[in-house]
This record gives C-alpha cells, sequence and structure tokens, in this order.
C-alpha cells in the first residue's frame, strides 16, 4: 500500500458556495464534473501527479456536511499560516489554531468551511 488514502470527499449543500470557499482557501482551482443521477455533482482538487491523493468536493442528496466524524487532513503546505490567513475571508471559521507536532512533523489546525464540516490542514512549517 503506497498511501493509506487515495480518494476523499467532502459533503456540501451549496456547490457554488463551497467551490469558491475551497478556491480562496488552497489558491488553486476546482474542476466541476457531472456525478451520478439528477441533483449529484463533484468538484475535483487537482492531483500534482498520478500516485499523489485527491479527492472532490460532492452534493448529493445522499450525504450531508457534519462537525463530526471522519476528518480530512488538507496538505497545507508549505505554510499551514497563509491558509489560515484565508479561513475567515473564505466564509469558514478557524477552530483549532496552528498547534505545532512533535519535532520533525509539523503543525497542525483545525477549520469550520463554509458548509458546516470541521477539515483539518497540516504542513511542516
Amino acid at each position: 500500500m503506497q498511501n493509506a488514502i487515495n480518494w476523499f470527499e467532502i459533503p456540501v449543500a451549496d456547490m457554488a458556495r463551497a467551490m469558491r470557499f475551497y478556491q480562496t482557501l488552497t489558491g488553486t482551482a476546482l474542476r466541476r464534473e457531472a456525478y451520478g443521477g439528477p441533483g449529484e455533482e463533484m468538484a475535483v482538487f487537482e492531483m500534482s501527479d498520478e500516485n499523489g491523493v485527491s479527492g472532490a468536493l460532492l452534493c448529493s442528496p445522499q450525504v450531508q456536511p457534519a462537525a463530526q466524524g471522519t476528518m480530512v487532513y488538507l496538505n497545507a503546505g508549505p505554510s499551514i499560516q497563509a491558509w489560515l490567513d484565508r479561513v475567515v475571508a473564505a466564509g469558514g471559521s478557524i477552530v483549532v489554531g496552528k498547534t505545532a507536532l512533535p519535532p520533525g512533523m509539523g503543525y497542525f489546525a483545525h477549520i469550520v468551511d463554509s458548509e458546516g464540516n470541521r477539515v483539518g490542514l497540516h504542513a511542516l512549517a
């Protein structure tokens, strides 16, 4: 197993709002895709290479945003602070600010996105 994770989906209620939030947060574009049946669509995060981990925002009647449950950590490198500086302006909130991990493991933070999902951020600086 190369990576423990190879794909993730973050549930959203309003795709346009969620795309604005994540594009502002990450500083990169997402690719909107039709998916499944009526009322279902995705916005895909770009991968840097074929062996990387990627995922998507998922709007579907089958899923609901939640602040509890499994948490996805986004790679906020090279500096987590740059991402944290964009959270509130993008429509989210910071729940746990930049927090040091043991030496060599970097930093993490927790945010709540525009949809109400709790999402982790991780970076080495």
